[in-house]
């Protein structure tokens, strides 16, 4: 691979120089914003939160039932749903309801936005 063109009288980068500063500077996305993002990028995800997009309740089984997952998937989902900030959940007996979490949707959409807005100069991936 061909070296980048250095005038002569210019010095050598120094190692790690303004790249490694730039890594260290680094913005990154907290980890609630990150576990929102890993929620959303699975289709069965989005297609299962769909169902909460009106603001139903819903458990576990009724999900099952529209969605055509087996409720063991289903469920497995809905959890990371909620870790992700996407939907509450409320516990009545054996029973589980699931719903939108607006609240908390428009917070994490919040630092998204301000994540998004942020320097990108500096941005680091894993």
């Amino acid at each position: 691979m061909p070296r980048p063109y250095r005038a002569v009288d210019e010095p050598p980068a120094a190692p790690g120089g303004e790249e490694a500063a730039a890594r260290r500077e680094a913005v990154l996305p907290d980890d609630d914003l990150q576990v929102f993002l890993k929620a959303l990028a699975s289709s069965t995800r989005q297609k299962l939160f769909a169902h909460f997009a009106d603001g139903e309740e819903l458990t576990v089984g009724e999900v099952a039932e529209r969605t055509g997952l087996g409720p063991s998937t289903t469920s497995e989902h809905l959890a990371v749903l909620r870790r992700g900030g996407l939907l509450q959940s409320t516990r009545s007996g054996k029973l589980v309801r699931y719903r939108a979490d607006k609240e908390g949707i428009a917070e994490l959409l919040g630092q998204l936005h301000s994540y998004l807005r942020s320097p990108s100069g500096a941005r680091e991936t894993s």
